[in-house]
């Protein structure tokens, strides 16, 4: 076994090869103040990892070389992961990512590798210890049959709160339940679906995540079938405590919400008319007003960025883009986006940017008018990563470089930590006939310039 001292002395060294390479391309961006290697991860489709930070203690979740479900563990001052695997191996399906919390005593949980399968969940026994990770086959006991989409929320009163998807594209409803540190079991929030596609459709919801108004914001479309085109209505709702629900006006909505719930419509897109799940978003003004971002087709049938803001009653819908270019998306299974946006913020100046990139138009930041929300200028937008690392190191045709940035914070000031790995890309979600070999898993800390 290779020494530990001349172990790290072999990392450090590598690390100043990189930045001596990067420095020598001229690299631009944040600056790179450490790497260090995880390990070789599979690369044969992409699929979503995990990354958080939380002081001291970091994790990290993927899919090694042999696609086994992989957890890292480690403290910030050491340079040395703990890993373990887990029972659950990786199928062909980009939907299949993972994702991770800690309850308030600091138990970790996990789930992850579902599109339309059986719960997926780990929990751990040990505050912080992935080496007391075990498989927990039921939560609630019902409607864990068809999981997809799973994702873990702090909700208030640091509550932990875990929704999914129970059914498939086209016919599914949102399942939300709560965990109890005290009894270490897990409950339904609600007694009934959230978004209830009522056996005709399902939603695909962005959020909730919480504003600066301390509500809770979430935006979706309805969509009818696999068909990622029958994506229809954008719509919006708010909540302070994820059991009381209303709309932007204030009127409280009863629950599930359908298609038909009256005051959640944003923009009644019809099925065809350019919308994609995904690509919803929801950003704030100012004032710390909803503003809800899509895309959908123009009078001309082009494919337009959109923003739409309530007010004096009803919502105000502008037209961002002014692109000669139609996005016409269709299918099922995992497909590239060719046009992407962000929400909605407001800058350091107190002016309102978003961002948004497109395949033939290239990226940037919009600057926004306050007053109506239309464009007024363009700035490019900030290099997130080191540019001398934006493309891939395998000589394996079509391979792409992945990121994941961090869900923590590591509380140095100016300083983030992000995953970089290399995988072919989307395939609809089929198995390839041969796959490349695997890319290693890299932790990078960054300094923004």
């Amino acid at each position: 076994m290779m020494n530990r001292r001349r172990q790290v002395a072999i990392e450090g060294f590598g690390v100043l090869l990189l930045m001596a390479s990067l420095a020598a391309a001229g690299a631009t961006g944040p600056e790179v103040v450490d790497v260090l290697e995880v390990s070789t991860v599979w690369s044969g489709h992409p699929v979503g990892f995990f990354l958080s930070t939380d002081g001291a203690d970091q994790y990290v979740a993927f899919y090694d070389a042999e696609r086994r479900l992989t957890v890292a563990q480690r403290d910030t001052s050491q340079r040395n992961w703990t890993l373990v695997r887990l029972d659950s191996t990786l199928g062909w399906d980009s939907h299949n990512y993972v994702t991770m919390s800690s309850d308030r005593t600091g138990r970790l949980h996990l789930s992850g590798n579902m599109h339309g399968d059986p719960l997926v969940y780990f929990r751990a026994d040990r505050p912080g210890d992935i080496r007391s990770f075990r498989r927990v086959d039921a939560m609630a006991g019902t409607l864990e049959k068809r999981c997809t989409y799973p994702r873990f929320i702090v909700g208030p009163g640091d509550r932990l709160l875990f929704t999914y998807r129970d059914g498939g594209s086209g016919k599914g409803n949102q399942i939300y339940n709560a965990y109890d540190c005290e009894t270490e079991r897990w409950r339904r929030l609600l007694d009934q679906p959230l978004l209830d596609g009522r056996g005709d459709m399902n939603a695909y919801p962005v959020g909730p995540s919480r504003g600066p108004d301390g509500f809770f914001h979430l935006c979706w479309v309805w969509r009818d079938t696999y068909d990622c085109s029958t994506n229809h209505d954008v719509s919006y709702a708010r909540s302070r405590d994820f059991v009381h629900w209303e709309t932007v006006a204030g009127a409280p909505i009863e629950l599930p919400i359908t298609v038909d719930t009256e005051g959640v419509v944003v923009d009644p897109v019809p099925a065809g008319g350019g919308a994609i799940n995904g690509n919803t978003r929801v950003g704030f003004d100012a004032k710390h007003r909803p503003i809800v971002t899509y895309h959908k087709f123009d009078s001309e049938g082009k494919t337009q960025v959109y923003n739409a803001r309530y007010e004096q009653g009803v919502w105000r819908i502008r037209q961002v883009s002014h692109w000669d270019y139609r996005w016409d998306f269709s299918g099922g299974g995992s497909i590239r986006f060719e046009v992407r946006v962000s929400p909605v913020s407001v800058g350091s100046d107190g002016g309102l940017t978003q961002r948004y990139s497109h395949d033939k138009y290239g990226s940037g930041l919009w600057i926004l008018s306050e007053a109506d929300l239309r464009p007024v200028g363009k700035k490019p937008a900030p290099i997130r990563w080191p540019v001398g690392l934006s493309k891939p190191e395998s000589e394996y045709p079509g391979m792409q470089v992945r990121w994941r940035s961090d869900s923590g914070a590591s509380g140095e000031p100016g300083i983030r930590y992000a995953l970089r790995w290399e995988t072919l890309g989307p395939n609809r979600d089929r198995p390839r006939a041969t796959a490349p070999p695997p890319t290693m898993l890299r932790l990078y800390k960054v300094k923004d310039r």
